[in-house]
């Protein structure tokens, strides 16, 4: 058998498939292009989606790849077998309307066994139930015996996507020993053990599968597959999992040094060595393709990757953040198939050394969280913690079930676990309905577009050198529908044979304006590309009639693009000016070009102070006033990188890209609207700095039209501030710092008299207190006081007692707060002043609770305060005498 490195077998691969007529494409991001449906890159062929769902159209036939692709399916079992990932490569050969099942599975089956040189009887193959043809070929073509060509249901061997192009799927598998089976004499490709490996799926794209679930054989057949790297190269290298390939070992061993212990020796410390591996290799790639951490979307699966492998470090006894100083060890394994990482290098290690910092706050949140969990579980008596709750902990905070169950163990309560797994699985449920509601290419709407797409030709766009074009209506929808015809008040979708108009695309709104046509004129509110080829003009008929075939006048509104455009150029010159100033790894995270105003993010760790911000715009208006050309070139995307250009991780390019220049000072691939001069952008104000995500920062900025209205906004105000001040504008800072002092002295001295106010309200309480068991005991009603005022009597009363509990209550703006306090000695007797306030609270219709020597607690039916000071008296009396009891203490008379 040949002993390929991974790195040997990636190219062998992809030098296969060159020889049999394929072009070498790269792999495209993690992070889907143009595509709202698909989270993530999961498969190779997520990047020529428009090419099987007939919306773009392929310039070659055969295509091969090798993609980096992240799944979190199966994330449970990473760890526990020999073969599940998060992260993988995937190698992969496609045909779009060429070849066909015949030569897929001859070119598998020789590269497998000529190339692998892997031994034909140790190679299976399953295929779809019905799917003849494909047994044929695997029998009668390849020679594989009949018992080594399995037959499974849809489940495993059927490829469909709801509606649209869908067809039979067949892999291939290798025979890893019974050694790795389960023990059946009947094992054998689709059984769950470890035993059979697969390698190699083929899928036959051959059906088009309408709503009603009927297949119609497409005139243009597909190929789509897919072969693992990480496990033909542990077959290849003889060794027992992905985990072990050379590609991947020396992360693993890395993680291993670092918790001081080595893999193999303890079967449970050798998952949490898995998990951390997968998982970083997923980290970094995730964060490489612009994917922060976030709460939701990208950014939610990249969070619960880092904290489930912090998770595992801590319980490898790695109690401090460890990933970030693992990232070189992944890019120098990597870096082969991937040199761009060398470069993000540290601008990876940042984003995952900062969240995983991050994490460890949240964790220690999580335990607090828990802890209030275990005290309502005692105080209700159950030991039981409810499953919803440990689900919540898991979900929400990435708290590990096993560290749950050890505390709760600790604290003499079980967990529900039953309960807990029946959260998993609901969640499970919705994110399995959330995928079929999108299907794995599907994109809900598309097909209409898809079928314009087919029906007539691409429209033109021209505004790029003029805001008017005589323009011809191809198609007219009304609600969706096509017609021939629509007339006023009708919302329509007008397409356009040509098109000075701006859809939507790369952060910049689209143009906006009017279709004027011989009987009628439309509005014109929103431009989408929807597919490749069609521009969508959406708006309202203003008056008249609007005819499919007629010819309009198409005018875009020339104020609304040229403010747009102004802050599309300002937007570039910030991105440049923010990596001067901060470095390379500030880079473009997102943005938002409007007429109004501009949006930017970037990627760093730090707030910018008032003095960046102030640098940052002299620089933008120094470059301003330099009155830069804006030059456009187009060129080669491979030319336009090597000429310096940036590239941005959110956008597609094809091979031909759109450069836009400001002078040498600004090189981006864009194809976005700009001005002529960087003169024309007018005067740049930043409004706004702030914080989006961790490691994400936002400025909102105005150029032109909007810096003047802000300017004129400011000095009316300073106007009208003057004036309220009876000076001048001049003098405005002197008065308002006078009117400062004036007001520091007042609330000093209001200050000193509600001190003097509490002293003698403080003195009434001590005065009212009862003696119980020895200790003080002081409850009143204080009408009035906020929460921190009721807080610092309460503080007041018990520092002036040497054992004392405390009680007090307030009503306002229709809220009661109830506060609870008890003295150290009370505490150490088994005192607790969260049961008190939970008792009074519940007669006030609210809840609460905290720590044995302080609670609080609030209510909204202020009617019932007294009650509840009674209730919680009782409830305090009786706390009191069952300390008293355990202490052995008795009343002691005498005064507080």
């Amino acid at each position: 058998m040949v002993r390929w490195t991974a790195d040997e077998l990636r190219q062998a691969f992809i030098d296969f498939f060159v020889s049999k007529g394929h072009a070498h494409k790269p792999g495209s991001s993690l992070v889907p292009k143009n595509d709202p449906t698909i989270l993530l890159t999961s498969a190779g062929m997520v990047q020529f989606k428009p090419y099987f769902m007939g919306t773009e159209t392929p310039d070659v036939r055969r295509v091969t790849t090798y993609q980096r692709c992240l799944r979190t399916g199966d994330i449970e079992n990473v760890g526990s077998t020999d073969r599940h990932a998060t992260f993988f490569e995937m190698l992969g050969n496609f045909s779009f309307g060429d070849y066909f099942k015949e030569e897929a599975i001859r070119w598998a089956w020789e590269f497998v066994t000529e190339r692998m040189e892997l031994p034909r009887e140790r190679l299976w193959a399953t295929i779809y139930l019905d799917d003849d043809e494909a047994f044929q070929i695997w029998h009668e073509q390849i020679g594989l015996p009949r018992e080594r060509i399995v037959r499974l249901g849809k489940e495993d061997n059927f490829w469909e996507i709801g509606v649209g192009p869908c067809g039979p799927c067949s892999e291939i598998h290798y025979d890893r020993g019974p050694q790795f089976g389960c023990g059946r004499d009947d094992c054998r490709p689709g059984c769950d053990c470890e035993r059979f490996m697969e390698i190699w799926n083929l899928v036959f794209i051959q059906f088009y599968q309408d709503e009603a679930g009927q297949l119609t054989p497409l005139e243009q057949k597909g190929i789509d597959t897919g072969m693992g790297l990480e496990r033909a190269a542990s077959i290849l290298q003889g060794v027992g999992s992905i985990f072990e390939v050379d590609l991947v070992r020396p992360i693993l061993d890395e993680v291993a040094r670092l918790a001081g212990t080595r893999y193999g020796a303890d079967p449970e410390k050798d998952v949490s060595l898995r998990v951390i591996t997968d998982h970083l290799r997923g980290i970094v790639f995730l964060v490489y393709d612009g994917v922060l951490p976030s709460n939701e979307g990208r950014g939610y699966v990249l969070r619960r990757l880092l904290r489930r492998a912090a998770l595992h470090g801590r319980l490898l006894g790695l109690e401090e953040p460890f990933l970030g100083a693992l990232v070189g060890r992944v890019v120098e394994q990597m870096k082969a198939g991937y040199p761009e990482l060398l470069a993000q290098q540290e601008h990876i290690r940042q984003v995952i050394d900062w969240e995983e910092r991050r994490f460890g706050e949240t964790l220690d949140q999580g335990v607090q969280l828990l802890e209030e969990a275990l005290n309502r579980v005692e105080a209700q008596g159950t030991k039981v913690l409810d499953g919803e709750q440990v689900f919540r902990l898991y979900d929400t905070y990435g708290f590990p079930v096993e560290l749950t169950k050890e505390l709760a163990a600790a604290r003499g309560v079980e967990v529900d676990e039953a309960g807990f797994q029946q959260q998993m699985e609901l969640q499970r449920s919705r994110a399995r309905a959330a995928r079929e509601a999108t299907g794995y290419m599907g994109k809900p709407g598309v097909e209409r577009y898809a079928e314009l797409a087919r029906e007539v030709p691409p429209t033109r766009f021209t505004g790029y050198e003029r805001l008017e074009e005589e323009a011809q209506v191809l198609a007219l929808l009304v609600d969706g529908q096509p017609v021939v015809e629509a007339r006023a008040g009708d919302q329509v979708e007008i397409v356009l044979d040509r098109t000075p108009f701006y859809a939507e695309s790369g952060g910049q709104v689209p143009d906006r304006g009017t279709l004027t046509g011989p009987g009628g004129q439309v509005e014109v509110e929103d431009v989408q590309r929807p597919v490749a080829g069609v521009v969508v003009h959406r708006g309202r008929v203003r008056s008249g009639r609007i005819r499919r075939d007629e010819v309009v006048l198409a005018t875009v509104d020339a104020h609304h693009r040229w403010d747009t455009a102004r802050n599309h150029t300002a937007t570039h010159l910030l991105h440049q000016a923010l990596r001067d100033a901060l470095g390379q790894h500030a880079h473009q995270a997102g943005s938002l070009v409007h007429p109004e105003y501009l949006r930017f993010d970037f990627t760093h760790f730090q707030g910018l102070d008032r003095g960046q911000l102030r640098e940052l715009e002299e620089e933008v208006n120094h470059r301003i006033l330099q009155a830069l050309p804006v030059t456009t070139t187009e060129m080669a995307y491979e030319e336009a990188i090597a000429a310096g250009a940036i590239a941005l991780f959110d956008e597609k390019y094809g091979e031909r890209v759109r450069v836009v220049a400001i002078g040498e000072y600004s090189k981006e691939l864009c194809g976005g609207t700009h001005v002529h001069s960087s003169a024309q952008v007018g005067p740049f104000k930043i409004i706004q700095e702030g914080s989006v995500a961790a490691g994400v920062r936002r400025i909102t900025a105005l150029t032109g039209h909007g810096t003047l209205k802000l300017v004129t906004e400011l000095d009316e105000g300073w106007d009208r501030l003057a004036r309220l001040l009876g000076t001048t504008r001049d003098q405005v800072p002197q008065q308002v710092e006078r009117l400062a002092a004036q007001v520091e002295e007042l609330q000093g001295k209001l200050q000193k008299m509600l001190d003097q106010q509490a002293t003698s309200l403080a003195d009434q309480l001590l005065e009212r207190a009862e003696r119980v068991n020895g200790a003080a005991v002081v409850v009143a009603s204080l009408p009035g006081l906020g929460k921190e005022q009721l807080r610092a009597m309460g503080d007041r009363v018990r520092e002036r007692l040497r054992s004392a509990a405390v009680l007090l209550g307030t009503e306002r703006d229709g809220r009661v707060q109830l506060v609870a306090m008890a003295t150290p000695d009370l505490v150490a007797k088994g005192f607790h002043a969260g049961r008190v306030v939970q008792a009074a609270a519940k007669e006030v219709g609210g809840g609460g609770g905290g720590r044995p020597d302080m609670a609080e607690a609030g209510g909204r039916q202020p009617e019932c305060l007294e009650q509840a000071l009674a209730v919680g008296k009782e409830t305090l009396k009786a706390q009191l005498g069952a300390a008293a009891s355990l202490a052995g203490d008795g009343p002691t008379p005498g005064e507080p």
